[in-house]
C-alpha cells in the first residue's frame, strides 16, 4: 500500500488511483487490492459489470467473475475532487461512453501515514 508521511497532493493520489485501475483492467486483482486501503473487490467488479457490460445488453449471469477480459474495455474519465480535497469521484467509461457507475476514493490518515482508501461505487 502506498503510504505518505504527509497528506499527498491531489496529483499524487490520482497517480495511485490510475495505477489501481490499471491493475484492475489487467485482471491483477490481488495487486490492485494491495495498492490502496481496499474495500471488497467483488462488490467493485460487480458494480462495474452491471454499469457497463450488463447495461449494454449482455446479461450472462456471473460471467463477470469467470472472464475478466471485459475490464479491458473500461477506462477512467474525469476526476471530481470534493471541496476539502480528501475525496475524489472518478467517472468510468465503457467502450468510450461514460457509464452510470463512478468510483469514489478517499485520502485519509492512518497510524502509518496517509493512504488512498476505497473505492466505493456510486450510481
Amino acid at each position: 500500500m502506498k503510504i505518505w508521511t504527509e497528506r499527498p497532493a491531489k496529483a499524487d493520489a490520482e497517480v495511485v488511483v490510475r495505477r489501481y485501475f490499471g491493475l484492475l483492467r489487467a485482471g491483477r486483482i490481488p495487486e490492485a487490492e494491495q495498492l490502496i486501503d481496499h474495500y471488497p473487490v467483488r462488490h467493485v467488479l460487480k458494480s462495474l459489470w452491471t454499469g457497463s457490460v450488463e447495461a449494454s445488453g449482455n446479461t450472462a449471469a456471473e460471467e463477470w467473475m469467470q472472464d475478466l477480459s471485459w475490464l479491458g474495455e473500461l477506462d477512467l474519465a474525469d476526476f471530481h475532487w470534493g471541496h476539502t480535497g480528501s475525496h475524489v469521484n472518478v467517472e468510468i467509461t465503457y467502450r468510450g461512453q461514460v457509464i452510470e457507475v463512478a468510483l469514489g476514493f478517499w485520502v485519509r490518515p492512518t497510524d502509518a501515514g496517509w493512504v488512498v482508501a476505497g473505492p466505493a461505487t456510486y450510481w
